[in-house]
């Protein structure tokens, strides 16, 4: 293989990761914990979108329990954005055909 063709291969995939990122980005990932009591929305970028609690869930008397959901919830929402991308990235790499020599 030729060092132009791998140029190429090379730019072509930083053009389809960089759309894929916008993609991606654009994206809500939803996940919810205590069967439904609190539910948080991430986007691609990992940021918190919204927290929704159901009120019965908020007692002065035990805090802990409700910062553990919000964190649980927060946490499988990020942990679906991110098989997301790894889906996409495995997806992009294979539609390529990249035949990289030594990869």
């Amino acid at each position: 293989m030729k060092m132009n063709d791998i140029m190429k291969q090379a730019q072509q995939l930083q053009k389809k990761f960089q759309k894929q990122q916008e993609e991606l980005a654009s994206k809500e990932f939803e996940a919810s914990s205590g069967g439904g009591m609190v539910t948080v929305k991430v986007n691609g970028r990992g940021e918190v979108l919204s927290v929704v609690m159901d009120p019965e869930v908020v007692n002065k008397d035990d805090l802990e329990m409700l910062q553990d959901l919000v964190v649980a919830a927060i946490n499988e929402a990020l942990k679906r954005m991110q098989e997301a991308q790894q889906d996409e990235m495995a997806d992009m790499m294979g539609g390529l055909g990249l035949k990289l020599p030594g990869i």
